[in-house]
C-alpha cells in the first residue's frame, strides 16, 4: 500500500497513542520516539509517545497493535486503553508542533486520541528478537524530558494508571522474563511504586501466592550466593485468585 491508499483510509479525527514500559536494570523505561523537523530553519529534534491516526477499516484495538508491532516487531503485546483525550488545542499549543503536522501534511483540526499503555519484558532473549522502528529508544521514565503535544500528560496518567493496576493485578509478571529472583520482583515493585518494602513481609506475602511457582534453577555466574528462580502461572492463578490481589500491604 503506497502512502497515497494509506492517507485516503486514514481517519483524520481519531488517533491512538501508546505508552510502552519496559523494566530493566533496575529502571522503569518507556519507549520514546525522535521526532526531526526543520523549525524557523532550524534543524530540530525533540521526542514524542509512539501512535497513529486510526484507518478507516480498523477499530481502535486493531491501530494501537498495529503501531506496536511497526514499533517494535512483536506480536501479542500485554496492551489496555486507559483513557481518551479531547481538548481542542492539544496538537497546537506549542508552535513547533504545528510546524511539524504542516511538514507532515496533516489537517490542523480537532484530533481525539485514545491513549494505550503496553508492558514488554525487555529480558535479553526478547531483546535479540526487537525490531525496533527507526528513531526509537527506551529511556528511563524519571529521565524523560518535555514530549510534543501533551504527551507528558498521556505518559503520567499511564504511569499513574499502570501503578493502580499494579496493585490489583498480576500485570507486574509482564515485565519480569519468563523466570525471576524474589529480588527482581520485590525491585520491580518498588521502583514502579516508588516505595521500599520490607524484604520479609514481601517474601511472606509472596509465598502465600500459589501462582509464584519455584523453580528447580537457580542464578549462574554470580558473585553472591545464587538465587532461586520463580515463574509465574497464569493458569494456577485464574484458578485461585480471590477478588482482590494486592502484593503491596
Amino acid at each position: 500500500m503506497n502512502d497515497l491508499e494509506i492517507s485516503t483510509k486514514l481517519n483524520y479525527h481519531v488517533s491512538v497513542d501508546c505508552v510502552v514500559f519496559g523494566f530493566e536494570f533496575g529502571h522503569l523505561n518507556a519507549l520514546i520516539l525522535e521526532r526531526t523537523m526543520y523549525f524557523k530553519e532550524q534543524k530540530y529534534i525533540d521526542f514524542k509517545l509512539p501512535g497513529d491516526l486510526v484507518r478507516k477499516d480498523e477499530d481502535l484495538d486493531t491501530a494501537a497493535a498495529r503501531v506496536l508491532r511497526e514499533l517494535t516487531g512483536l506480536e501479542n503485546i500485554y496492551l489496555k486503553q486507559f483513557a481518551a483525550i479531547g481538548t481542542p488545542d492539544r496538537l497546537t499549543r506549542q508552535e513547533r508542533d504545528m510546524e511539524w503536522l504542516r511538514q507532515i501534511g496533516h489537517p490542523e483540526e480537532v484530533v481525539v486520541t485514545v491513549a494505550y499503555y503496553a508492558l514488554i519484558n525487555i529480558d535479553q532473549d526478547r531483546i535479540n528478537r526487537f525490531q525496533l522502528q527507526e528513531g526509537a529508544r527506551w529511556i528511563p521514565v524519571s529521565l524523560i524530558g518535555e514530549l510534543a503535544f501533551d504527551h507528558n500528560l498521556i505518559l503520567n496518567d499511564a504511569l499513574e494508571t499502570l501503578r493502580n493496576e499494579l496493585r490489583f493485578n498480576p500485570i507486574g509478571f509482564e515485565l519480569l522474563p519468563s523466570k525471576f529472583t524474589l529480588s527482581q520482583l520485590q525491585k520491580l515493585y518498588e521502583v514502579i511504586m516508588g516505595i521500599e518494602l520490607d524484604k520479609r513481609n514481601f517474601r511472606k506475602k509472596v509465598a502465600n501466592m500459589p501462582y509464584v511457582v519455584p523453580m528447580n534453577e537457580k542464578e549462574k555466574g554470580v558473585a553472591h550466593k545464587p538465587a532461586q528462580y520463580y515463574t509465574f502461572s497464569k493458569k494456577i492463578y485464574n484458578k485461585t485468585r480471590k477478588s482482590t490481589f494486592d502484593i503491596i500491604v
